[in-house]
C-alpha cells in the first residue's frame, strides 16, 4: 500500500514541501485543483525531488479538452522523469457550466471518451500514426509537425479517475489506470457499490484487478487525548458537511439510510449556516466515514476496513505537517505489508 501526501502550501513553497515529503518517505504527492492551480506546483516539485511520484488529486477534466490536458501531461512527465500521474476527475454540473463556463453533458460517457481521446493523442506523438479520433464529444484529426513534441521517452503518464457513482467508476476500470475513490465514501459503500463497478468495468477491458490501481484519501481523525480528538474531530465534521451537502454525493448518504441529513445539509449550505451544516454530522456519521483513534489505532483500523481492497491512501486530518504524531502512524501502516511488498 502506497502513502501519499497532498502539496497545499503556496506555489512559492512548492519545492520545499515536495523536498520535505520526498524525505519524509511519503511515495507520493498529489495537489488538487481547489483554489491554485494544480499543475504548476508540480513542475517546481519536479525539480525539487528524484523519487516521489507526483500527481494531481484532481485535475477538472471537463474545464479543459483532451488536447491540453494530454500536452500538460507529456510535458510533466517528461519533466519529472516518468513519475507524473495525471489524476482527473468530472466535477459537478454547477462548477463545469457556472464556474468554468464549460458543456455539461452525460458525465460518464464524455469522460470515457476524454480519456480514449487522451489516449489517441498520446499514440500519435509516440508512434506517428495519423491522428483520426472521432468520438460522439470529442474530434481530433489534426496534428501537424510543429505541434507534435514527439515521443514521450517515459511513456504515457498513468491516468487516475475520481468517481463516486457506479456508472463513472466503472468507466475508471474500462478505460483509465486506476481510480481515486472519494473521500465521502464509507467502507461500507465502497465494499457493497464500488468494488462491483470496478469489477464491471474490469470485466468490460478484459483486463484483472492487479492491472488497476485504487487510491482512497481518508478522512482521520486522532490525537493524545480526549481534548485533541474533540479538536480534529470538528475540521472532519465540517467538510464532511460540505460533501454531504451536495446532490452528487447524496447516494452514499442513503446507502446509510441517511438521506435526510443530505436535504438538511443542502439547505444549510444555500442559507450560508456553515458551523450548523458541521454540528449536523453526528458521532455515529462521523465514525462512519472517519478513521479515529489514538495514532497508533490508526493502521489497524485502516487495515480493519480496507485491507485488501486499496493499493494507495492520503489522509484528511487536521495535524498532518505534526511530522512528531505522523512519522509512526505511517510506520505502523507500512507495516501492515508483508516483506515482499504485498498488502498482508
Amino acid at each position: 500500500m502506497k502513502i501519499d501526501t497532498g502539496l497545499h502550501s503556496d506555489i512559492s513553497k512548492a519545492a520545499d514541501a515536495a523536498r520535505r515529503a520526498e524525505d519524509a518517505g511519503y511515495d507520493g504527492l498529489f495537489g488538487a485543483e481547489i483554489a491554485h492551480d494544480p499543475f504548476l506546483p508540480l513542475a517546481l516539485a519536479a525539480q525539487a525531488t528524484s523519487r516521489i511520484e507526483l500527481g494531481t488529486g484532481i485535475a477538472v477534466a471537463f474545464a479543459r479538452n483532451p488536447m491540453t490536458l494530454a500536452v500538460i501531461g507529456h510535458d510533466l512527465q517528461r519533466l519529472s522523469q516518468g513519475r507524473f500521474v495525471l489524476g482527473v476527475g468530472s466535477q459537478i454540473k454547477p462548477h463545469v457550466t457556472k464556474r468554468f463556463s464549460m458543456p455539461w453533458s452525460s458525465p460518464a460517457a464524455r469522460m470515457r471518451e476524454f480519456i480514449m481521446a487522451m489516449r489517441a493523442i498520446w499514440n500519435t506523438w509516440d508512434t506517428g500514426e495519423r491522428l483520426a479520433f472521432r468520438g460522439e464529444f470529442y474530434k481530433h484529426t489534426l496534428m501537424t509537425p510543429m505541434f507534435d513534441p514527439g515521443k514521450n521517452l517515459y511513456g504515457p503518464p498513468p491516468v487516475l479517475l475520481a468517481a463516486v457513482g457506479p456508472a463513472m467508476t466503472s468507466v475508471a476500470a474500462e478505460v483509465a489506470d486506476g481510480l481515486v475513490a472519494h473521500a465521502f465514501t464509507t467502507s461500507s459503500y465502497f465494499r457493497d457499490v464500488t468494488v462491483p463497478a470496478v469489477e464491471r468495468g474490469l470485466a468490460s477491458s478484459g483486463r484483472a484487478r492487479s492491472d488497476f490501481q485504487i487510491s482512497m484519501p481518508l478522512f482521520v481523525v486522532t490525537g493524545r487525548d480526549e481534548e485533541q480528538l474533540r479538536a480534529h474531530a470538528k475540521p472532519a465534521r465540517a467538510q464532511l458537511a460540505f460533501y454531504g451537502s451536495t446532490p452528487a454525493y447524496r447516494p452514499v448518504l442513503e446507502h446509510h439510510g441517511w438521506g435526510e441529513l443530505g436535504d438538511e445539509l443542502n439547505t444549510l449550505s444555500k442559507r450560508g449556516e456553515w458551523e450548523q451544516m458541521g454540528d449536523a454530522i453526528t458521532d455515529d456519521v462521523l465514525d462512519a466515514f472517519a478513521i479515529i483513534g489514538e495514532p497508533d489505532a490508526i493502521a489497524p483500523a485502516i487495515k480493519a476496513r480496507f485491507g485488501g481492497l486499496l493499493d494507495r491512501i492520503q489522509f484528511f486530518a487536521a495535524d498532518i505537517d505534526d511530522h512528531a504524531t505522523w512519522a509512526p502512524v505511517l510506520d505502523a501502516i507500512r507495516a501492515i505489508n508483508d516483506p515482499s511488498g504485498a498488502e498482508s
